[in-house]
């Protein structure tokens, strides 16, 4: 009778799924392995030979494949650990077929982790990866979810575990992809995924698609830091806990029931009915208790030394939008002929290729580099003559050249001064002047714009712009002062104060109604956002205190 294949030919007899990959038939091993990964993708757990050579006929512009060639490979494959073979004894009707190898093929827990791992790997190199504005909505509502579930008496364990899980699917998908974005970007501006003028055809839609994202983590990003608190406060341990129960129901039991000793966690483990944890629901607990940790430090700062995950992603957004505007100026002046170093350096590269002989080219050097021998001293008119008729090569010795005839002063004193009145000195009075007055013209702008927005005291922010709105000049001195104020505000803090970078004014906020949301008309558009108590004081008008 035959038998079927060995399970390992290693030496060690261990499981080797990921020999495959160094040998030269690797590209059909994958195939084959792709093939079992789409079968178990459609519930389907054993194949024969023929069903895999079915599957790889099917694929587009795939090389053809004999039947021999895809037995040969899942014997090999099944040698190596990656599949398990069984005896197909569901189509024997007579002894022969009895007697001949049939087999049917699965994969084995190494070969499916195998196949995972490489999936991971080909997807994680071509990731690009997205801003998921989108995610913190989700994540938001799965907050408040948790907040209703949190404040209940009896919480329902499947609503409970249902919501943690989904709310650990979309924070994973949006600090992945923001992580992958990121680096894409990098990219991106260093030109490692495109040409210039790709760059430059996309550069806008990517930086509006980039403040977009930056303007949603700043107002999401505050209300998941107020749920994370509040849902803190109503005890998330109990829903951790009993998510990690559920969790630890499901586990395969492993003969043990020893109670595990309590951690150093801020979890009340005396919750539990029987009075001690399994080992796998301490295994699941801990689990939850690191991703509600990394959850937390995503969206809420630990001080001044610890900032959030979403306030360092917000000023990598912020410095990435810079670092666009400042490669998108460096590409328009080298597209505009402007003076550019590599420019220069490849237009002389062209001259080089161009000059139609080495002489050419040791003068274009000679010319370029201000580069020779130290005949190239001031000298008088008969040498310059004498060297035109015969030019002596850079290598004849110096006793053999002709005699090097300098200024009289020149070897007296070490110093030649050019016969001639000097250049004249440009007058540049009158740019002065535009300079002087267009900088007059901004401070006076400037200072009016504070005038405009210093209030007499709190007022609301809906009353600020008055009936005539806010001016370009103001409402643009505004954005910056609000954006000082928001940026010093703690999550969770209704009341925040700042004063902006060059010390001329102090703004004061207090939340009033996060639902109620007002609009500030302006010149360039109208300014919605919630309502709140606004004091803005002119340090530099008022004598610089408050």
């Amino acid at each position: 009778m035959s038998t079927a294949p060995a399970s390992s030919s290693t030496p060690t007899g261990q499981p080797q799924p990921f020999a495959y990959l160094s040998t030269p038939n690797a590209a059909l091993y994958g195939r084959i392995l792709g093939v079992f990964a789409q079968a178990r993708a459609r519930f389907t757990v054993h194949l024969r030979p023929e069903d895999v050579l079915a599957e790889l006929r099917r694929e587009a512009g795939a090389a053809p494949v004999a039947i021999e060639a895809v037995s040969g490979g899942l014997e090999q494959l099944v040698a190596w650990g990656n599949l398990h073979a069984d005896a197909d004894t569901g189509r024997v009707t007579t002894v022969e077929d009895f007697h001949r190898a049939r087999y049917l093929y699965q994969l084995t827990r190494h070969g499916q982790a195998a196949v995972a791992a490489i999936a991971a790997y080909e997807q994680a190199l071509g990731h690009r990866g997205q801003l998921q504005a989108v995610a913190l909505e989700d994540i938001a509502e799965q907050l408040a979810s948790l907040l209703v579930l949190a404040r209940e008496a009896d919480p329902d364990p499947a609503k409970v575990h249902l919501a943690l899980l989904g709310l650990v699917d979309r924070f994973t998908s949006l600090a992945d992809n923001a992580e992958a974005f990121m680096a894409s970007l990098r990219r991106t501006i260093d030109f490692q995924d495109g040409d210039e003028e790709a760059f430059i055809a996309y550069k806008d839609r990517l930086i509006g698609y980039i403040e977009r994202f930056i303007a949603d983590l700043a107002n999401r990003g505050a209300q998941i830091a107020d749920l994370l608190g509040r849902v803190g406060d109503a005890g998330v341990e109990r829903l951790l806990a009993l998510a990690a129960r559920r969790e630890a129901a499901d586990a395969v039991p492993d003969g043990s029931a020893d109670a595990v000793p309590d951690g150093d966690g801020d979890v009340d483990r005396s919750q539990w009915e029987d009075g001690a944890l399994t080992v796998a629901a301490a295994a699941a607990l801990a689990g939850w208790e690191n991703r509600w940790r990394g959850l937390t430090d995503w969206f809420i700062s630990r001080g001044a030394h610890h900032p959030s995950q979403a306030k360092l992603l917000r000023a990598s957004a912020v410095s990435a939008i810079t670092n666009l505007v400042n490669t998108v100026s460096a590409l328009n002046e080298r597209r505009g002929g402007r003076v550019d170093r590599s420019a220069d350096f490849r237009a002389l590269a062209r001259f080089f290729a161009e000059a139609p002989s080495d002489e050419d080219a040791h003068r274009l050097w000679r010319a370029a580099f201000a580069l020779g021998p130290a005949r190239h001293l001031s000298v008088d008119g008969e040498t310059e003559e004498l060297w035109e008729r015969e030019a002596p090569s850079p290598s004849t010795p110096w006793e053999q050249a002709p005699p090097l005839r300098i200024s009289p002063r020149l070897r007296e004193t070490g110093s030649y001064e050019r016969r001639g009145s000097p250049n004249r000195v440009a007058d540049r009075s009158a740019a002065r002047a535009l300079l002087a007055e267009q900088a007059e013209l901004e401070a006076a702008q400037t200072a009016a714009a504070r005038t405009r927005l210093a209030t007499d005291g709190p007022t609301l922010l809906s009353e600020l712009a008055g009936p005539d709105g806010l001016d370009r000049q103001a409402f643009r001195l505004f954005l910056a002062v609000l954006g000082d104020a928001l940026a010093a505000r703690t999550p969770g803090e209704a009341e925040c104060s700042a004063v902006t970078g060059d010390g001329s004014m102090q703004v004061r906020l207090k939340l009033v109604d996060a639902s109620k949301i007002v609009e500030v008309p302006t010149d360039d558009g109208v300014l919605s956002g919630p309502e709140h108590v606004i004091e803005i004081l002119d340090l530099v008008g008022s004598g610089g205190g408050a």
